[in-house]
């Protein structure tokens, strides 16, 4: 009952072996436990201080808002932390290879979304897939969004995607 599904900056295949792959699986599979001591300390500060750190480390996104700061303020927690390093750590080692069998079966309600200059996901994976799967629907993006669309063009990409998805909408 999937009409359509999209596929942003889709890290479905070699994730380790991409470029962010290459620096993050050393520190992600072997170091990440050396991250918990930190973490642990600065979870002590005052809210108001966490909100201050995330800000700077924040500070160079052309449209940061209020929801991005209280949301990352939970990066201050030892257990999600833990999680999301774990999580990361296994994504390295089991992403491996796409999964062309399940693409082709549902290409036509599939709109894959790749970067230029991603790093996760770099362009030649988007060369790739669109040789492998002609007729469907695969985007170069052409505005420079990154992958962390969402802490500065999270309106822009929505805006984009209710617009891919118009016909679809009126389906319903």
């Amino acid at each position: 009952q999937v009409l359509r599904s999209v596929l942003l900056f889709p890290t479905i295949e070699r994730m380790a072996q991409s470029p962010q792959g290459k620096l993050m699986t050393p520190l992600l599979c072997k170091l990440r436990y050396i991250l918990y001591m930190p973490v642990y300390l600065l979870s002590f500060l005052p809210e108001g201080v966490k909100a201050s750190l995330v800000r700077f480390a924040l500070r160079g996104m052309k449209t940061c808002d209020e929801s991005s700061i209280t949301t990352s303020i939970n990066l201050f927690s030892v257990d999600c932390i833990a999680n999301i390093l774990y999580m990361a750590s296994q994504e390295m080692m089991k992403v491996v290879e796409r999964d062309s069998t399940t693409i082709k079966q549902n290409l036509k309600k599939l709109i894959f979304y790749y970067g230029t200059g991603d790093s996760w996901c770099p362009q030649h994976y988007y060369d790739e897939i669109k040789m492998d799967f002609p007729d469907g629907d695969i985007r170069l993006c052409e505005k420079g969004l990154r992958h962390a669309f969402v802490l500065d063009a999270s309106k822009e990409m929505a805006a984009m995607i209710a617009d891919w998805l118009q016909d679809d909408l009126t389906k319903l």
